[in-house]
């Protein structure tokens, strides 16, 4: 909830320990499927950038984080159900995970390879 922040480090330092995990979570898998993303902050968020398309954010909430799939989440096939928000989307969806919420990492996993790869 730090709109200010100038970078992703910034941005989840002082996030509670349950959501600083979940993004941490998130970033690193990016990282580690895709080294040559970069990250920005914009609208707030910190932002994956590959080439010129931003294709990830993370977001805390109050009650949730978010995982978010920009370009493509509406083409990536969801085998395991983890989108539960943007459903409606033509372009994007995303994956909202409240306190206590474990996820399936492989099934994440495959979405970022997939969301890298179209």
């Amino acid at each position: 909830m730090n709109g200010n922040a100038a970078n992703t480090d910034e941005y989840i330092k002082d996030l509670p320990l349950w959501q600083r995990g979940n993004l941490t979570l998130y970033r690193e898998m990016i990282h580690e499927i895709c080294p040559d993303i970069t990250e920005e902050i914009k609208w707030g968020v910190p932002v994956f950038i590959l080439g010129k398309k931003a294709l990830f954010a993370m977001a805390c909430f109050k009650s949730h984080t978010k995982y978010n799939f920009m370009q493509n989440g509406a083409q990536l096939t969801d085998s395991k159900n983890l989108f539960n928000n943007g459903l409606e989307s033509k372009k994007s969806r995303s994956i909202d995970l409240q306190e206590g919420e474990n996820i399936d990492r492989a099934a994440l996993e495959d979405l970022i390879k997939q969301a890298i790869s179209k």
